[in-house]
């Protein structure tokens, strides 16, 4: 049978069959990771489970922690894992490689683990900070905007062409 090269995921694919590699899952990102890195990643997984009621699954190339929206992934690769912590404020430590403005509110902070005993503090108090921030923030958005008020017909403003003919 014909095969071709997926664009994305660069996997030898039969014609016909079923590919589909946005999805993907926990197990398919870590599966080929070094000893160390497979025990950094359950380490990581487990600390952030404990944190509370969250989704955690797998999109492209990643796997999110999210509560309404995502706190902080993590990038399985070859050598590292690269964890991506969204906080408030931008922090000034030796396990912060990079620091990116994600929003108006959000800071992206970029750290690379390679082995279980890094998944300790500050790294855990400051997974255990985005998770709190996650939540404060989408009950922030939930009670920020006030309902809308229907104008009543006799408030509404006339159109243009409507003031324009009672001025003259």
């Amino acid at each position: 049978m014909p095969e071709r090269q997926c664009y994305h995921c660069k996997q030898m694919v039969t014609d016909g069959d079923g590919h589909d590699c946005w999805t993907t899952t926990e197990a398919a990102l870590t599966r080929d990771l070094p000893e160390d890195l497979q025990d950094a990643w359950e380490r990581l997984r487990e600390t952030a489970a404990a944190f509370g009621e969250q989704r955690i699954y797998a999109s492209h190339k990643s796997i999110m922690f999210s509560r309404q929206s995502c706190y902080f992934f993590v990038r399985p690769k070859k050598s590292f894992l690269e964890v991506c912590v969204f906080l408030s404020r931008a922090l000034k430590a030796p396990q912060v490689r990079r620091v990116d403005q994600a929003s108006k509110s959000k800071v992206v902070h970029f750290i690379h683990i390679r082995h279980r005993d890094e998944v300790e503090a500050p790294i855990t108090d400051w997974l255990q900070e985005a998770y709190e921030l996650s939540g404060v923030q989408a009950s922030k958005a939930v009670t920020k905007r006030p309902a809308s008020k229907p104008i009543a017909a006799s408030k509404k403003r006339p159109n243009a062409a409507v003031r324009a003919s009672k001025r003259r």
